[in-house]
């Protein structure tokens, strides 16, 4: 009976709403937006795993430690009168990209010599690119955005080589937020300066 709940088509559909609750209530720096995060990255890590997607199953797995310290993260800086939303510098996205760039390729090794995993280099980049927006995110820079949008776009590919047709319309719905949510972020920085 579990088993069956979990291959539904209706459980993926309700953890990709509570997916794009997430980055709407994001989008308006809404605290809540963890909440939505937390049980859509539980009932995604068992859609991930069903799907024989390891690295976005354990993906979700972050994403759930992620989801606590982004709350705690929001939490503590609700208190502050700017929206403490911040931009990097040239030098730490360099960084940030070659780290990157490092974990997909030795990952991506890994999934090949040792699983049957689907997509390794692939599934490997979504991972590890999601992990550092998802920091970003919890940091509030403001390029997190740029970063999901990349992700997003490589995501939306993966799951429709998997079937995982209500995920595939949830991220084409991230594409289209992700774009208002830059906005927004941008547009609340420069009304705080």
């Amino acid at each position: 009976m579990i088993s069956d709940l979990l291959n539904s088509i209706w459980f993926e559909v309700f953890a990709a709403l509570l997916a794009i609750t997430y980055l709407v209530l994001a989008m308006q720096q809404d605290i809540r937006c963890w909440i939505a995060w937390i049980i859509s990255s539980v009932m995604y890590f068992f859609v991930m795993l069903t799907a024989g997607l390891i690295m976005e199953a354990a993906l979700q797995i972050f994403y759930l430690i992620m989801g606590l310290y982004g709350w705690s993260q929001w939490k503590r800086k609700a208190s502050s009168q700017s929206s403490n939303i911040k931009t990097w510098t040239l030098r730490q996205h360099f960084s940030a990209l070659s780290l990157l760039f490092v974990a997909v390729v030795c990952f991506g090794y890994l999934l090949t010599a040792n699983t049957n995993a689907v997509s390794p280099y692939i599934d490997s980049f979504t991972t590890w690119g999601a992990i550092l927006a998802t920091y970003m995110v919890a940091k509030k820079v403001l390029e997190n955005w740029i970063y999901w949008f990349v992700v997003d776009f490589v995501s939306v590919f993966l799951f429709l080589s998997r079937e995982l047709y209500p995920t595939v319309v949830l991220f084409v719905i991230y594409l289209i937020i992700i774009v208002f949510g830059y906005k927004a972020w941008l547009k609340s920085m420069n009304t705080h300066e």
